[in-house]
């Protein structure tokens, strides 16, 4: 069963910019774009690198460490190094309120 869950502020997100939320244990970066709000996991797949450090580059963020790039939208690499695509996550915003579902 899943169920959505409270993780953060939308005016805590600012455009360009990733904040981490660890909602159920989850490690989770959170991106707002263009009004949208776009949750992958934190991890890079390639290294021990957290991407809500990374730089957004339209709905790509560009992992810190090795400039390897992930979509937004579906987690998919952009550019290596990575190979793996990180995991997304489904958002919805009520009541100004970031919601996730989480299994």
């Amino acid at each position: 069963m899943t169920q959505w869950t409270d993780v953060a502020a939308q005016a805590d997100l600012f455009e360009g910019a990733g904040i981490a939320v660890t909602p159920a244990g989850q490690d989770i970066a959170l991106f707002s774009v263009e009004g949208e709000v776009f949750a992958i996991n934190n991890l890079c797949t390639h290294g021990n690198a957290k991407l809500c450090d990374g730089f957004v580059d339209g709905h790509q963020v560009e992992c810190p460490f090795h400039q390897a790039m992930f979509h937004l939208r579906d987690g998919a690499v952009g550019c290596g190094p990575a190979t793996e695509p990180v995991k997304t996550w489904p958002v919805k915003i009520e009541g100004g309120r970031v919601f996730l579902q989480l299994p």
